[in-house]
């Protein structure tokens, strides 16, 4: 971040008391680690009263367990908020990308993420997008730093751990940057609290998940795992399975679906160097939905009308998703169990 940031800040901020700050639904480690990291760059350096608002679940037990220890910063969207002339700040996320609760008629003042620039973003009076940056938390912990912000040990761990799953320890889509952060942040962060937070308990609805999944798991060609989850008990869950499947040896592509209330889901890992996840999931899903993410990681929503079958849904997706890996109709297949 440089003055001009700064300045340009200053300039959308001008005369303005609040704000409301909007990451992707239901918010991860790094929407929620860079939502807060803003909150307080907001606040510290601007005096804006900051809110952090957003719709959907917190169901994975980590982010549970984050958003706790950092004493419940976010709360669930309500109607009253958009009666009001706040100005609005999408974190980890970019308008018309279907993954946020900016309506259609507002438009976002400030857009900072690290996905794939869409086209809507550059209305913005504050744009800055990086998709070469493995996380958002890089970028506000680069804002802070520019403005002379020490973080809090609560912060930095925010922060840290929204780094940390993103990148997969720095193992995944890892810029300089990236790397820089998440040393910097490393000595600052809540030790005690981090491991509490990545061990959280989880509830036995998580083992019979995995359990299910790895049952419905199926391995094509050796190095492409697709599994139809049915019903979901939080929307993340295809996520956490998808990366748990990435462990797999000899597995370079991971594609999970499944339903959570009116939504087939879908997220997408990948090895793979040449093809980005993100671009492959938007062909996938064509006009069906919205699908957005970057090279080894990717999401996708296809919203369900009364009268489709999501496991109909699930098996035409399946089939292009093959189509585009394989360049053939036909390919081999074993069941993981």
């Amino acid at each position: 971040m440089s003055d001009k940031h700064l300045d340009a800040l200053a300039k959308v901020l001008a005369d303005q008391t609040n704000i409301l700050i909007i990451p992707h639904n239901d918010p991860d480690p790094d929407a929620i680690g860079s939502a807060v990291g803003l909150k307080n760059l907001l606040n510290i350096v601007f005096h804006v009263d900051a809110k952090i608002i957003y719709k959907g679940h917190i169901g994975r037990a980590e982010n549970k367990a984050l958003v706790q220890y950092l004493d419940k910063p976010l709360r669930l969207i309500q109607p009253s908020d958009w009666h009001t002339e706040s100005k609005i700040a999408l974190v980890d996320t970019q308008p018309s990308t279907g993954n946020n609760s900016l309506p259609a008629d507002r438009m976002a003042d400030i857009v900072i993420d690290h996905h794939i620039s869409q086209s809507a973003a550059k209305s913005g009076d504050f744009v800055d997008i990086r998709p070469e940056l493995g996380a958002t938390s890089t970028i506000l912990t680069e804002y802070l730093l520019e403005a002379g912000i020490n973080p809090t040990p609560q912060l930095a761990t925010a922060l840290f751990f929204g780094i940390k799953t993103d990148t997969m320890g720095l193992s995944r889509h890892a810029s300089p940057a990236d790397v820089e952060a998440y040393f910097y942040l490393q000595p600052l962060i809540d030790v005690h609290a981090l491991v509490q937070i990545e061990q959280a308990q989880v509830p036995i609805t998580y083992f019979q998940s995995i359990d299910n999944a790895i049952h419905a798991g199926r391995i094509f060609d050796d190095d492409v795992v697709i599994a139809y989850l049915g019903n979901l008990p939080y929307p993340d869950l295809c996520a956490e399975i998808a990366d748990f499947f990435m462990r797999l040896r000899g597995i370079q592509w991971v594609l999970c679906m499944g339903v959570f209330v009116d939504e087939l889901i879908l997220s997408m890992r990948s090895r793979n160097k040449k093809i980005g996840a993100g671009m492959l999931i938007s062909k996938i899903i064509g006009h069906k939905g919205t699908a957005g993410g970057h090279g080894n990681m990717a999401a996708g929503h296809v919203r369900l009308g009364k009268e489709d079958d999501p496991e109909q849904l699930a098996v035409e997706l399946e089939k292009t998703a093959l189509i585009h890996l394989k360049g053939k109709s036909e390919v081999h297949f074993k069941q993981m169990i």
